[in-house]
């Protein structure tokens, strides 16, 4: 019984160690995949963000419009300037704004839902807008041209914003505080 026990044993061990082995060469795999996998990621989201630039200089080409864009991808255009002060982190501001689609289809506005109004780089609004205002005053009129990583992604806002969607914004600053 001992000797069946002994050999039940060392054939339980070879068997468990062979398993470790075959593991070990699998999650080696896994880390090659994965590899391969994280690049072609990278490659994707690289041409993604080329296409949206292309797609967007388009538009802003058909319309005879002069965007600069940022490091981040945003496209903006300060079309009116205005004299008060310059928008800040940490500052409250309130907007008039109009929210479209590059085929013109009018998603949101301040004149059907009443001015926006948010503390700038708290987050709660398209990473585009947070970013766009730092770059103006109260009194400016701008527009702000996203794409979809820049706002609202690759859901959409599952309302009248789809999936993957390039916006459009034009925004006035009505004011900026320092509180609510």
């Amino acid at each position: 019984m001992a000797k069946a026990l002994f050999i039940l044993s060392v054939v339980l061990l070879i068997l468990t160690s062979c398993q470790e082995e075959k593991n070990k060469n699998k999650d080696l795999m896994t880390e090659t995949e994965k590899k391969e996998t994280k690049e072609t990621i990278i490659q994707t989201n690289k041409h993604l963000v080329k296409e949206y630039a292309q797609k967007i200089k388009a538009y802003s080409k058909r319309r005879g419009w002069n965007l600069t864009e940022s490091e981040t991808g945003l496209f903006y255009e300060i079309i009116k300037k205005g004299d008060g002060i310059k928008a800040e982190a940490g500052m409250v501001i309130t907007l008039n704004y109009k929210l479209s689609l590059l085929d013109g289809q009018l998603c949101y506005s301040s004149d059907s839902l009443g001015p926006k109004k948010f503390k700038i780089g708290m987050g709660g609004v398209e990473p585009g807008l947070e970013e766009g205002v730092l770059l103006l005053k109260e009194g400016d009129k701008a527009r702000f041209i996203m794409p979809p990583y820049m706002a609202w992604g690759v859901l959409g806002d599952d309302k009248k914003i789809p999936p993957f969607s390039i916006i459009v914004y034009y925004v006035e600053v009505l004011k900026l505080s320092d509180a609510f």
